[in-house]
Parts: C-alpha cells; structure tokens; sequence
C-alpha cells in the first residue's frame, strides 16, 4: 500500500520563533542611534476641591453681572453716549406724533428737538432717573432708512394696533428687521384707552396672542397717557441689551449734526463736519470711515466739542485729559474751548489707503518673445505634419494630387443609409404641418367685444414687462422640468459653440485647478492666504490691543475728507447719516460669497446675473451675483434661478467684509419700489471658491440593440461626434455609456452602454465650464419710491403654462 503524500497546495503554517527573548544590547545595536520618542510634558492642572471650585464659579458670576450692570448703567448715563432708541410704527392707524407728545414730557425731564435735517428726533434728558435718550424715527414709507437706523439703534420701540397689531406694511418691515437682526426692542400699544372698559381685557388678551407668533413671551405695554410713557421710559433704561456682532467690533456714529466746507479747487468736493457720540469701540482718526449708502473716505482730525446734551450742563468733561472742570459763566467755557478742540490728527504715513483695487501689470505673466531659430523649428515641424503620402497614377503633378480623395475620404454606404433617414424625417414632417392645416380650417373665429373697464385697465399695464416676466416664468418651469438641458445649435458647430467646456469622470471627485483661466477681474481684486487666520487675528487684536482715539462715549466733530455735496444735500432731505469705522483691509475688493434662501412672500422667477440691491453687514450696494448649490464639496453647480426650497450661495464681486454680517437682496421693480427677495449671512471672502456651470445635450435612440444603440439629434455633423467621443454618456433612467464611432455625416452615432435601453429613455451628455461673475459693483443705490400698504399686499398672479 503507498503512502499519502501531501500535494503543492497543502497549507503551510509559519514556524515557530524560538531561542532566547531579546535582550538590551541586541535593542540598542538594531535601534543604530536612534532616540526614543519625548514625552510631551503637559501644563499641571492644579485640581481644586469642591469648595475652591464653588468659590470660583461664583467668583465668574459676579464677574458677568458686574459686567453686564457697567454696561447698563453707561449707556444713557452722563459718561456714555445717550440711549438711542428708533420708533417704527406698524399700522396705519398709529399716530406717530402723538406718541412723540407723551414722550416730551416736561415734568419727565429737558427735551431738545433736532435742528438738522426733517426727520422726527428729539433728545429727551432726564435728571431724576439719571439717564438721557435720543428718540428718532424714519419717514414714512422709506424702508432702507429704517434698516439703516436699525443698525446703530440701542433699542426699537415698536407701536402697535389695539385691533390688528400690525398691517401688512408692518409685517414687511418687521421681515426685513428679523432677517438684518434685531437690537433691544419694546413692544408698545397705542389707542387701547379708546376702547370700550369691557374690551379693553379681551383686546389685550387677544392681541398678546396674535403677537407671540412674532415675540414670544414679550410683555405689551400701554402708550395712552403720561404715567403710561414714564413706566415705559424705567422699562427702556433697564432692560438687558441685545448686542449686533457687526457693529460690536466697529466704531459707528449716528450723526446729530453735519456741516459742510467746500475745497477751494471744487465746490462739488469738500470737507464734511460729522458731529456725534462714539459707539462700538475706539475711533482711531487714521482708520478709514464708511458713509451708508455713499462709500467710503478718510479722516483729516477729530474734534472735541463741548457736549450740547449734558445731565448737568454746569458740569463739563475734559475729553483731552478726563478731569472735571466747573466753571459758571458761559465765557470761561468758550476759552477753554480752543484747548479742547483738536482731539486727534491725521499721520499720513500711518493712514489706511484708500485703494480699492489692484492696478494689473498688463507685461506680467508675458512670455519672452521667440527667437528665430525657434521659429524655424516650429516651421520645419508644421511642414513636415502637413506633408501626406497618396496613390496616385504616374504622370500626376502635386497639384493634381491634392484633388485625389482617399479611401477613408470616399462616401460609401453608411452616408445613403443616414439620408435616407433624413429624408424619412423631413416627410413625416409635411404630414404633421398639413394634418395642422386640415385642423385649422375645421376652426371657426368670432370676435368678442371689450368693456370700457378693460381699455381702462390696459392702460395701467407694461407690455413690455408682461412679456419678459412670462418669459422668465417659462424659462424657470423648463430649468425644473428639463435641468440644464440645452438644444444642440444647427447654425454653429457644437465643438465651436461648447468649446470652454469640458466632461469630467465625477462631479464631485474628478480635480479642477482652481487658478485655471481666471479672467480678467480677477488681477484687480486682493486674495488672503488664509482669511479665517486673519479674521481671528484682527478680531483677538480687537479685543487686546489698546487703540488711540475717541472713546466709546464722547460727542466729537469728525472731519472727513474729499466728500462729494451730495452726502450734505442728501442729509438735508431727512436721510440719516450713518458712518462706521472700517476693519484692516476692508476697503479692498475681492469675492465674496453669501449663503441666502428665498423670501416666501416674494414668488417672482430671479434669474442670475440679474442686478440686485445688497444689505450686507452695515454696507449697502449693488451688484449682479451667482447663484450656486451650498455644499461641502470644492466644486458648487451653477444654479440659474434663485429656487425657494433651498439655500443657494450668492457670489458677488464687492469690498471685503469680515463675518458675522447678515445679508439682504431687494430687487428694484418697474415701479421704483425695492422687494426684499431672499434672507442669508455672509459666508466668506474666497475667490478660489470654484462655480461650474453644467449644460447637458440630449439625444434619442433610434435603433437599440443588446447593449448597442444608434443615437441621433445630440449632433448634427460628423466633426462633433469625433469631438466629443471621449466624454461618458448616461440615461435618464440610469444607464451608462460612450461614443463607438459617427454613423454618416448628420450627427448620428453608435453606442455602448452597461445594459439595454428602453425606447422612452433619453441619451444625455454632461458638459461642465468654470463661471465667473461680473464686475458691476455700485456702491450707491438709488432711492426707492415709499412703499405703500396696497403695493406690498399684492400677490403676483398665477401664470398658466398651458
């Protein structure tokens, strides 16, 4: 009997490693020199048993509350600027200077009525609370002055309608408010004394629950009477403020007094006098100023008046040295005037510029011109490509043989299979047109006559914007039922027509150089290395750094310099005039990109590239942005609609501004008045953040096979189809594939694909290109018509696609 014996595949196990353990010596020679890793030594936390650790928590909450009563007892107070508080009224029905009445109480305290300007404001002093404010309010009907003075304002008081609250106007103003953020607000109920003793209960009740959907768990107060105004004057200076994370971190002004000096090279440039307290921070006179609305300048010097509003007006601060001096006659006041009156001066070497934009070196990045041997070399090779060897019968001159085709030149059988085709199509298309004609004769016309109203109502409509907003409406129900999709041009070759474009394996992993092909702009406009370092250097700097200047309190005179008139003309028809500080490198343009989402109340189709109005932080300007998906990835896919179901990412050309800023879009219509159209925040300044616009051509099967079919109507000539051979095709209903080879000469080719294809499915080809957008950053806008009650509560009707 033979023995078993084990084949080539039996299992071999490793063998055990025997002999002696490893030992210091054997460690040491294989280690060669090398040192053992440090142990990296940690701070000794010092753990404090459970009374030190009460202690100290206790300790911080002291910390915080004394902290937040400094905070509260400054403002208002004779050391801290007064208490601004704006009154925005919500219905139609509330009397605004009636509220204004009971506020000017003179048992309450000295009240001083604003001198500039025609906008309703008064400075309300108030000695037996200890406390000053400064009431204001916008003219009716003017919605970017109440988001301007929302931006600087400590509180707002809001006047509410016994009956309904707020009307339509007011829910849109308070729209606008929520989504710029909201400071300190009091609600306040005007004209609950009129009612009925009995109603008044249920009224209150009733409102307090119509209210919560907006402020919930805030307390209504009364505004009827004298003791009603003074309990809602204990309620304003007590409450806990709201702070704006956009203008904590800036020094702003809202100006009490402006004056205006003309250079003696031109009277429509000047200087302009900003007279007001600082809020914020420290104003440094060499940082850059920012006017709302008009852009921004420097400073020349900042000057230090004696304060018009003063708790106790014998008692007057030194600014420059911060001693009280008590003087009693008006004249010593007026000598030490000039001492006090020059509190800082420009340094020009230390100023912030005001350069906004790169001046582009036109010779940068230019290759050196070629030599001449070079360009004999590049001769030589395109003769030699251009050189091609035929057949052709003997006798025959060179240029005779370029009249020869070859064989793959030669039309054959595949050319008269795609005419026939062609002309297949053509006939079933006179069919389709004459069976059209035979139905329009079966038709009858009748004509119907129009009323006067109607001749009446056609007077009141645009045609031309009629048109073009159906147009847009049919432009946004084709980009959701056909996304993207494009019709392959006849006139123009695809190759031509598509030719910035190009296909790509995955969206999302395929690479893209982002400095690839930049355009133009992009040499104009500054770029961090890393703007979120820099953000938190500038912010812990903030914090840190002591800043020389005007402090948080004191009533100063700003000389701005090289300021157009019209900043003193526009302050004069009763526009506020508002100025922030600018952060380092604020002035510089660059991209910025903002995260928005659709507005519900506004339902009209907002294409991109359209000019829109932008709130952004405190600036304001106009500019044509990009909408793009909000995703993680480093590529984002044009949207070409601004959709309502999701957010979208809104990339602009526009002046740096470092976040949290929120962000507003209003649209101007045909009627001069601005609709507030989408809410978001600013998202970051970032011009490498990469836009790729998607175009997908369509085409159909004609012949399907196993995993083989014709498809057509994707091209129109035989060119394109070489072209774009390399780029992956896929289906409607999930199937992949790519271009054989063209099938004759109008656009028809052969194609693989992963299974077969049913007959209702749709060949499609994606097609990506890097978008840009345009350079149309205005910094001034144009004043909107008021908007009235009837205009904002119209509805845009119904379009019917049918």
């Amino acid at each position: 009997m033979a023995a078993h014996r084990s084949g080539p595949l039996k299992q071999q196990n490793k063998a055990h490693k025997g002999g002696r353990h490893r030992g210091r010596g054997s460690a040491q020679r294989d280690g060669k020199g090398r040192l053992a890793l440090k142990v990296l030594s940690r701070k000794v936390r010092k753990e404090l048993s459970r009374v030190d650790q009460r202690h100290r928590a206790s300790q911080l909450r002291k910390q915080k509350k004394e902290a937040v009563l400094a905070e509260k007892r400054q403002l208002g107070s004779k050391d801290g600027p007064p208490h601004q508080v704006l009154v925005v009224p919500l219905h139609d029905r509330i009397s605004l200077p009636e509220a204004f009445r009971l506020l000017q109480d003179k048992d309450t305290g000295t009240v001083h009525l604003n001198e500039w300007g025609s906008t309703h404001s008064f400075v309300l002093l108030c000695p037996r609370l200890k406390h000053r404010w400064y009431f204001t309010s916008a003219r009716p009907g003017d919605l970017h002055a109440v988001l301007d003075m929302a931006k600087v304002a400590d509180t707002i008081l809001f006047l509410l309608d016994p009956l309904e609250g707020w009307d339509s106007t007011g829910d849109y103003c308070l729209s606008c408010l929520f989504a710029q953020g909201l400071p300190t607000y009091t609600l306040a109920v005007q004209g609950i004394s009129g009612l009925p003793p009995r109603k008044q209960i249920d009224t209150r009740k009733k409102l307090s629950k119509a209210v919560e959907k907006r402020f919930p768990d805030d307390k209504l107060l009364l505004l009827d009477t004298q003791q009603e105004a003074q309990m809602l004057l204990r309620q304003l200076a007590n409450q806990k403020q709201r702070h704006l994370a956009f203008r904590d971190r800036r020094a702003y002004m809202f100006a009490h007094a402006a004056d205006f000096v003309p250079s003696e090279e031109n009277n429509l440039v000047g200087t302009l006098k900003i007279s007001g307290y600082i809020r914020g921070q420290t104003l440094n006179v060499n940082s850059l100023l920012h006017i709302i609305g008009q852009g921004d300048f420097q400073m020349k010097q900042i000057d230090a008046p004696i304060d018009p509003f003063l708790l106790n007006p014998r008692v007057v601060k030194s600014q420059d040295s911060g001693a009280a001096m008590e003087t009693c006659a008006m004249d010593a006041v007026v000598d030490m005037e000039e001492d006090l009156k020059v509190l800082m001066k420009a340094d020009p070497e230390r100023q912030e510029s005001l350069q906004t934009e790169v001046i582009p070196d036109p010779m940068e990045g230019e290759q050196t011109w070629p030599t001449e041997e070079e360009l004999n070399e590049a001769n030589d090779c395109l003769k030699e490509s251009s050189k091609v060897v035929k057949k052709v019968p003997k006798g025959t001159s060179s240029y005779q043989a370029e009249w020869i085709l070859d064989e793959d030149g030669e039309s054959g059988g595949e050319d008269e299979y795609d005419d026939t085709e062609h002309e297949d199509f053509i006939e079933e298309e006179s069919q389709d047109e004459s069976s059209e004609k035979e139905e329009e004769e079966e038709c009858e016309t009748m004509t119907i006559g129009e009323s006067v109203h109607d001749d009446l109502y056609d007077e009141n409509v645009d045609e031309e914007a009629e048109e073009k907003m159906l147009e847009k409406y049919k432009q946004e129900r084709l980009q959701e039922m056909f996304p993207d999709e494009v019709d392959t041009p006849r006139d123009v070759a695809a190759r031509i027509r598509f030719q910035k474009y190009r296909g790509l394996k995955s969206f999302r992993t395929s690479p893209w150089d982002p400095k690839e092909n930049l355009p133009q702009d992009y040499a104009r406009i500054f770029q961090f290395q890393n703007f979120t370092n820099t953000r938190k250097r500038i912010f812990k700097e903030i914090e840190e750094k002591e800043v020389e200047g005007a402090e948080v309190g004191w009533y100063v005179t700003l000389h701005v310099s090289e300021v157009p008139i019209s900043v003193i003309e526009y302050f004069k028809r009763g526009a506020p005039l508002i100025v922030f500080s600018l952060l380092p490198h604020e002035q510089k343009m660059s991209v910025l990109n903002m995260v928005v989402s659709r507005h519900p109340g506004n339902t009209e189709p907002v294409k991109a590239k359209e000019e829109l109005i932008f709130h952004c932080g405190f600036r304001r300007f106009r500019a044509s942005p990009l909408f793009s998906q909000h995703t993680a990835a480093d590529k984002h896919k044009f949207q070409r609609f601004l959709t309502a179901d999701v957010a979208l990412v809104a990339t602009v050309y526009g002046p740096i501004t470092f976040p949290p800023a929120s962000v507003l879009l209003f649209k101007q219509n045909s009627n001069g008045m601005h609709s507030l159209i989408a809410t978001g925040h600013l998202l970051s300044v970032d011009p490498d953040r990469m836009v790729i616009k998607r175009v997908v051509l369509s085409g159909h099967p004609f012949k399907i096979f196993t995993k083989m079919a014709v498809v057509r109507y994707m091209f129109f000539n035989r060119e394109d189809v070489l072209w774009f051979k390399p780029v992956e095709l896929r289906t409607k209903w999930g199937r992949r594939g790519h271009i054989k080879e063209p099938l004759g000469t109008h656009g028809h080719m052969k194609c693989s694909f992963d299974g077969k294809l049913k007959s209702q499915d749709t060949v499609l080809m994606n097609l990506y290109k890097r978008v840009f957008p345009k350079w149309t950053y205005d910094p001034y806008v144009p004043e909107p018509v008021p908007w009235m009650k009837s205009e904002i509560s119209s509805t845009v009707p119904e379009v019917d696609m049918e």
